[in-house]
Parts: structure tokens; sequence; C-alpha cells
């Protein structure tokens, strides 16, 4: 006969998340967060802070709790009472669903943007430490992505290209030299109708300032998606003496012209060889809105798959890089298709789209919190290096790493979290566990 009952006091399923907790004392991530905002509440009524409320929800969004309701559930988990910073077993249950309900629409428009720039901020000084403000180059990487709304939601709109009622947040990532990772500094919502041009001059704007004062010796590259091919932009891109950029283009009459002998050669070869088969080539372009001409790669395509008719998939990017037009497409370009897996792990992984308040700005607040746990889940990934964790999704690191049963029992002088002895990723674990400063013992 087996007996199973849920008798264990003092116990929670996240017993792993002390890893959060470190990675959060080093970075200081919250605190600055938490500074961004004011607190105008009557202190003599406070029972949470601000930075607690801060944790509260970037903890449990990394734990896999991405909604307000979930903190009822999680109120008196010793675990998480731990990471805020509060007795695990003594110590008040942490705030309740309204509690954090009236915390995510109180913020205003100024303290999320104050909260955006310290969440670059921290992320940026953090790779400046570790790689001792040396860095040859740095890619940065703009996205948008869709967020599918429901119900009554302020500046929710239909979007065509989507179909669906949506936002649209756009994400911004660097990437160090030749790392693979890429490093999320920014994510802005915007309304569901929003062009993709839309806020990216900004973003990029701030990013270059505070990279640049980071990296002082550094070049930058700039990769971008056929949205963001307008005059405004471009002409930005231009204007820096220190950025190289590709930007794809969409495809029209006059670069189809310019593409047309390229063309006939992929024709050519597949029709030989029967597979799929591509040519690159380059133009010099002037848009009716663009102020000069510029050079634009062209990616001469035939695609053939079997049982079907080939197809022709001519690819324009326009870019200011030396260098062959091959090379720039696919070692350079191309790269930016690494961003898909970031914004994979920030929707599926932690639910960035879990934005269902009815108040806009209480939505972006959403995303900023889901984008600190992301960057919290990054740094365990960077701490795992030469681990069986090391390229491992936030839902792998989540599952292997935080999801770890605890019994947590305080005495006077400390508090021990036992963790089980049969953990099957408890090397990865002790190993950034240590790089934390963590001792033995």
């Amino acid at each position: 006969m087996v007996i199973a009952d849920f008798d264990a006091r003092q116990s929670s399923s996240d017993g792993g998340a002390l890893l959060l907790k470190a990675a959060v004392d080093r970075l200081c991530l919250t605190t600055r967060l938490a500074s961004a905002l004011r607190d105008e509440r009557d202190p003599a009524r406070v029972r949470h802070e601000m930075g607690e409320l801060v944790r509260q929800r970037v903890f449990s969004i990394a734990c896999g709790h991405p909604d307000g309701n979930d903190a009822a559930r999680l109120s008196d988990d010793p675990v998480h009472k731990l990471l805020v910073g509060r007795d695990p077993v003594d110590g008040d249950a942490l705030a309740s669903q309204p509690t954090l309900s009236r915390f995510e629409n109180g913020v205003s428009t100024q303290e999320l943007y104050r909260m955006g720039e310290a969440l670059a901020e921290v992320v940026i000084e953090r790779h400046r430490k570790r790689l001792h403000g040396r860095a040859r180059r740095i890619t940065i990487d703009l996205d948008p992505t869709d967020d599918p709304t429901h119900g009554q939601q302020q500046l929710s709109f239909f979007n065509g290209h989507y179909d669906t009622w949506c936002y649209l947040p756009v994400v911004a990532f660097a990437t160090f030299n030749d790392e693979l990772e890429q490093y999320l500094l920014a994510a802005v919502l915007r309304p569901g109708n929003a062009p993709a041009k839309l806020g990216a001059i900004g973003i990029l704007a701030r990013l270059l300032e505070r990279l640049r004062d980071a990296f002082p010796k550094a070049r930058f590259r700039v990769r971008l998606d056929g949205g963001f091919a307008c005059s405004e932009i471009l002409d930005f891109l231009d204007e820096q003496p220190d950025v190289a950029y590709t930007v794809a283009m969409a495809k029209n009459l006059t670069l189809e012209w310019k593409a047309d002998r390229f063309m006939r050669s992929a024709r050519k070869l597949s029709r030989e060889s029967e597979k799929t088969e591509h040519v690159y080539g380059e133009c010099r372009y002037r848009a009716k809105t663009w102020k000069q001409e510029r050079r634009v790669i062209i990616k001469a395509e035939v695609v053939r798959h079997p049982g079907r008719e080939p197809k022709e998939n001519p690819r324009f990017v326009v870019s200011n890089l030396p260098g062959t037009p091959q090379w720039i497409y696919e070692k350079v370009y191309c790269g930016r298709g690494e961003i898909e897996d970031r914004i994979k792990e920030l929707h599926h992984g932690l639910e960035i789209d879990r934005t269902c308040c009815s108040r806009f700005w209480a939505n972006q607040f959403r995303v900023l919190l889901t984008a600190a746990a992301y960057v919290l889940m990054q740094e365990l990934r960077l701490r795992a290096a030469r681990t069986t964790c090391a390229r491992a999704q936030v839902w792998t690191l989540r599952d292997r790493l935080l999801k770890i049963g605890a019994q947590v029992v305080v005495s006077v002088r400390r508090v021990v979290l036992h963790l089980p002895s049969s953990c099957p990723d408890r090397d990865a674990w002790s190993r950034i566990a240590f790089g934390f400063g963590a001792t033995a013992g």
C-alpha cells in the first residue's frame, strides 16, 4: 500500500528559486526597479513595501506563476516569503491579488519610463563588468511581436497582419562580440495598430548612448526586419558614425527589376540541379522618401519542394556594411533569426503576453516585470556555463533548477533549505550557487 498525504510543513515546490534571490542580490535589479517608483501611500498603513511587491511579482513570474491571481496560492509559501526578505515561517503573508492589482494600476508613465531605463542600465552594467568594458562589436536587434488581447482593453486594436485584436510590443536585445546569447535590454508595449517603426528611434538612441558610455571603443551593428525600413530610421542610422546596419526591405517593382538578372541566374541553376538555389547580388537604390541612394543586397532565390511548382523568392536588405553580398546576408543579417527563440522564451516560458489588465499602462508594467524575470533567467543561464543547463531554454531552466521540492527549517541563527539529494541537476545548481558566492559547509 502507498499513501500520499500533503502534510509536509514549511515545504515548497520552488526550493531552487533561491538562485533567483542570489541573482537579484548580485544585480540589484529589483532594487533599481523599485527606486523608480514613488510610494504615496500612508506609511502607517503600509504592509508591503514597494521593493517587496516588485520582488514578489518578478520571482513569481520567473517561477511559472505569471498571473496576479497566483498570489493567493503563494502568499504563505515559505520559499517565496524568503525570496522577498521575510521570515519564511513566522513572517507575514505576501501581498494578495487585490493588493498587487492596485500596485500594477497605480504606476505612472514617468515611473514606467524610469523603470525601463533602470532595466537597460542594470543589464549593460552587468556586461560592462563581465567584459571589463572591452567589446569589439555590439549588435542590437529590435523586433515586434504580437500580444493577443481579450475584452475591453485600452489601445487594443485589430491587426490584419496577425489577424487578431492585440498589442504590438517591441523588444530589444544586445549581442556582445560573437557570443551566442542575445541579452534583453528593453521591452515596450505598443497599441495593436502601431507601425513597426513606432518608438524605434527613441529606443535605439537611448540604448546606443548607454552602450557607448559603457563600451567606449565598441563598434555597433543594428539589425531590423522589413517593418523598420523607413526613411526616418535609415536617416537616423546613417547619422551614427559608429553604427553599421542591415535592414530588410519589402520588394517592389523597381527592386524586382533590379534583381531580374540575378533571378535569371537562380532559375537556371535551379532547373539544372532540381534543387533550391540562390544567387547574391547588389544594387544602388533610392526610394522616393529617401534623401540618398543606399546599397541594397539582393538574394535571388528559387525554392523547390517535392511535388510543388518552383517558387521565386527574391529578398532585399539595405545595408551600409562593406563586404560581399553573400557574407552580409548570411553571416550578418540572418543572425537576427536567433531573436525569434528569445521571443518564444518570453511568450511561452514567461508569458509576457499575460497582459489582461484593462488599463494600458498597467499592462506595460507587467511587460517590464516579465522582462526583469527574463533578465534573471538569462543570468542563471550565463552562470550555468559548462553545465547541462548552459544552453537550456527558460522552461527547461525552471524545471531543472527552480522546481525543486524543499523543506524549510528556521533556527535562531540560520535558515536551512533541505533539497532532495536525488535531484538530477544538483551539480548544475551547485555550480551556479557557487558562482553567486555561496560557500560549502
